[in-house]
């Protein structure tokens, strides 16, 4: 299974970011082969719309679920559109998360929020 992660670094040791539009990197992550590669995240200069933007390339990378401490609701529309589940991180450990995953101890990301809107999220 094919699993995607906003991250702070292109690292294994790096640490899960708290926004999923204007993360940086996205691990994909395979948990069956164990390959991890780091994606630029192309939205997070983007003026408007980082969240679809950044869910597009989530999408396009054929991925069956992602973690993330949050998600708006226009980007969670297109994850749930293409059958991606969201999963909500644990902390921000990129590790501990994706073992908690593989452990199926991962509850479903529920909270949507209405997105930043141009706020930057901060």
């Amino acid at each position: 299974m094919k699993i995607a992660i906003p991250v702070n670094d292109k690292s294994m040791e790096a640490s899960v970011c708290d926004s999923f539009g204007r993360t940086p990197y996205y691990l994909i992550y395979d948990t069956e082969s164990n390959e991890s590669v780091f994606l630029d995240n192309s939205a997070v200069a983007s003026q408007g719309g980082a969240g679809i933007k950044a869910a597009q390339t989530v999408v396009d990378n054929k991925v069956n679920a992602l973690l993330t401490p949050r998600c708006g609701e226009n980007a969670a529309e297109v994850i749930k559109a293409a059958n991606i589940q969201l999963y909500k991180t644990i902390n921000d450990s990129l590790k501990d998360n994706i073992d908690a995953f593989n452990e199926g101890k991962l509850s479903l990301l529920e909270e949507i929020h209405a997105g930043f809107h141009g706020h930057g999220g901060r």
